[in-house]
């Protein structure tokens, strides 16, 4: 009999251990914060491999040390070629390509180097991996691509909340907050 009650306690204090456990982590799954974005990875090598020294950080292009750059705001490239561009460069262009060995052990365009010649694409400064690459473009899918201008926000999520860059973009956002917030009174 005494082993029985024995028994049973220990049953009793396992099963409590058991459910104090579950409503802990039930909780704590409860309260995590909410999930990093998924294009941070991208971001990240779009400044590493500074892809904004051409493209600017909003995408927008235009003249930069590597030439007058696309913009990737109206871009009309697939997320498939967005990865070969960035895989294989543009030839004939300032374009660089950013996989080790594009045109030499790997055809890029079809080409080899000795078929691009003088349209050779220049060597990046920095390769990357497939998964770099993706991330990226993925990157310029979720927030460049098919944007409008450039806004606070924008600029706020790419450098920080700290950042006087940003100002730019906060004076002229205020006529435009003004102009709905008048709208939304009608």
């Amino acid at each position: 009999m005494k082993i029985s009650r024995i028994y049973l306690a220990a049953l009793i204090a396992v099963s409590c251990m058991v459910a104090t456990l579950i409503s802990i982590s039930g909780a704590a799954f409860s309260q995590s914060a909410t999930p990093a974005d998924p294009t941070d990875a991208g971001k990240h090598v779009f400044q590493r491999a500074n892809c904004m020294g051409c493209h600017k950080w909003h995408g927008n292009g235009g003249g930069g040390y590597g030439g007058d750059a696309l913009s990737l705001r109206q871009t009309q490239l697939t997320r498939e070629q967005i990865v070969e561009t960035v895989s294989c460069g543009r030839p004939g262009t300032g374009m660089p390509f950013f996989v080790r060995g594009s045109y030499d052990a790997t055809k890029c365009y079809d080409m080899l180097r000795k078929d691009a010649g003088d349209q050779m694409p220049p060597e990046a400064n920095v390769f990357l991996r497939p998964s770099e690459i993706e991330a990226v473009a993925d990157y310029v899918i979720a927030h460049i691509k098919g944007k409008g201008e450039p806004t606070y926000d924008e600029c706020t999520a790419f450098f920080g909340n700290g950042s006087r860059v940003c100002n730019v973009y906060k004076t002229e956002a205020k006529p435009a907050e003004a102009e709905q917030a008048k709208k939304a009174a009608q």
